[in-house]
């Protein structure tokens, strides 16, 4: 559809929209049919803009493909798709069944280990800043101290440093390593609450 098209159609939309609100019981046949005009012209104006047929079924990925009535879509393509999975399911196209005598295979190895591995949780360092009313991570806990150090030290650079920043080394606990600056605590309500 072009903008001339657009615009058109928009126009004997419009008009029709105006005929309907005028409408009542006391209208003249004069004025109905000029309406009847108007709506012969609107769908004119709609029969040469669609070019593409109508579609067929309600599917977004095959408007015009075969219809299955019996699928909620009305698409026999993704009909049968979704057929062949459940019968694929049912199959056990998965995998065979395991028997009673077959011993079950382990667990897939983990990159990260299991959790009998490692019953401590790792350590990591916690870059955190104060808000004015309490300390809040400031960025991704980092798993080397330096790296977080770093990281710090350029928040400190930036556009908008905050007043206080602290690395907290979390292990089995929490323990603070370093404070850069002073948290002092600011009262958020004007004139001290008075």
């Amino acid at each position: 559809m072009n903008h001339a098209q657009l615009t058109a159609l928009g126009r004997a939309l419009r008009l029709l929209g105006e005929h309907g609100e005028a409408l009542g019981t006391d209208t003249p046949d004069a004025k109905l049919h000029e309406v009847k005009d108007d709506l012969k012209r609107a769908l004119d104006l709609l029969d040469e803009t669609v070019t593409t047929a109508a579609p067929t079924t309600r599917c977004a990925e095959h408007p015009s493909g075969p219809v299955d009535e019996d699928a909620p879509d009305r698409c026999l393509l993704c009909e049968t798709r979704r057929r062949a999975a459940r019968r694929a399911e049912l199959n056990g196209a998965y995998g065979p069944p395991r028997s009673a005598g077959q011993p079950a295979a382990g667990p897939a190895p983990s990159r990260y280990g299991v959790r009998g591995d490692r019953p401590q949780p790792q350590q990591r360092w916690l870059p955190e800043a104060w808000n004015g009313q309490e300390w809040q991570l400031c960025g991704t806990p980092r798993r080397d101290r330096r790296e977080a150090e770093l990281y710090l030290a350029a928040q400190r650079r930036g556009p908008r440093p905050a007043m206080a920043y602290r690395l907290v080394h979390e292990f089995t606990d929490y323990e603070v390593l370093r404070i850069w600056g002073e948290p002092l605590r600011i009262d958020i309500e004007p004139m001290g609450n008075l």
